[in-house]
């Protein structure tokens, strides 16, 4: 992967709100259900929350400025002391004094049992390294020339339900592997979940990239932690007042509409919608929509004449009147 300040196209000296905010632009702009006609979308959007979860941790991104992990997040050998990969540093510790560990364990680490073995001076065989050991002769292994699995990327839409049912969602990766996963608490639609050794076949395999994103539900939409509900009602019920059936995530419940209730205000009900970070929920917002009987309803009108010439009112403010 490119590097991710590329990436996002900030500076390495930003500050962790320039980050989130050219993420946050970047995902939208690039987001699979805005570009439904262009195949590469589900890509760049990956590659932009790949990034954003490297430099948009405090902890990965100071690993990476380090030069202690790669653009994936993965570990990266810098060498040696004094051997010029440590920046020109020199130990002044005794021979085979490697921070505390010695050579055959950083041979081991770096190369592989066989390797380490060999440098030892013993027998050592491995077929996963590229190369056998076999008292100093170097053996070409069956597996010579495997390498790293590359990653792959899959857009998960994750129904509202399932996120206060089961907490779990289903990925259905491209070999046609299905995975039910436990969705992070919380989530932002976009954020992306590693799944270890999930990806395309290699010496290791490589990682699965699920990126979560909201299943349009027909009723409700998810605005943060909250959900929003419009709820249709006639003019007599706005009027008047009434005990509305409202449906919710989890069932149906009864809620008070109060006499002159307006469109202006949402209602709200504690605890209802999505799961938060802190381990809560948020709340259902539910908006009163008048609705009008289809067709002309002559008795309707009439009402509406003489409210009108009674009653006249003007229900827009001043911020609405032609200076």
């Amino acid at each position: 992967m490119r590097d991710p300040y590329d990436v996002l196209g900030v500076a390495r000296g930003a500050s962790e709100a320039d980050i989130k905010k050219a993420y946050r632009k970047l995902a939208k702009v690039h987001h699979p259900d805005q570009n439904t006609s262009d195949p590469k979308a589900a890509e760049r959007f990956a590659e932009v929350n790949s990034a954003y979860e490297i430099v948009g941790d405090a902890d990965k991104r100071k690993k990476f400025d380090a030069g202690e992990i790669d653009a994936e997040g993965k570990p990266r050998f810098t060498g040696f002391d004094g051997m010029g990969g440590g920046g020109g540093r020199r130990r002044t510790a005794g021979a085979g004094d490697f921070g505390g560990r010695s050579a055959d364990d950083i041979l081991n680490d770096v190369f592989g049992d066989a390797f380490a073995g060999f440098a030892r001076g013993g027998k050592a065989r491995r077929g996963g390294g590229g190369f056998d050991f076999d008292g100093g002769r170097e053996q070409p292994s069956a597996a010579a020339g495997a390498g790293k699995g590359t990653d792959v990327t899959v857009t998960v839409k994750v129904p509202l339900a399932d996120i206060v049912g089961s907490g779990k969602a289903r990925v259905e990766l491209p070999s046609g592997k299905v995975l039910n996963v436990t969705l992070p608490a919380g989530f932002e639609p976009g954020q992306p979940m590693r799944l270890k050794g999930q990806g395309n076949p290699g010496t290791p395999p490589g990682d699965a990239i699920a990126v979560l994103v909201h299943e349009p539900h027909p009723l409700f939409r998810p605005d943060g932690s909250n959900l929003r509900l419009d709820l249709p009602l006639s003019l007599d019920e706005a009027v008047l007042g009434a005990r509305i059936r409202v449906p919710t995530l989890e069932g149906w419940v009864d809620l008070a509409i109060p006499a002159g209730t307006t469109g202006a205000r949402a209602m709200r009900l504690r605890g209802r919608g999505l799961p938060t970070r802190a381990g809560g929920r948020g709340d259902l917002l539910v908006t009163p929509r008048i609705v009008l009987p289809d067709g002309a309803d002559g008795g309707l009108e009439q009402l509406m004449t003489r409210w009108r010439e009674m009653k006249p009112y003007d229900p827009r403010g001043p911020e609405f009147k032609e200076s």
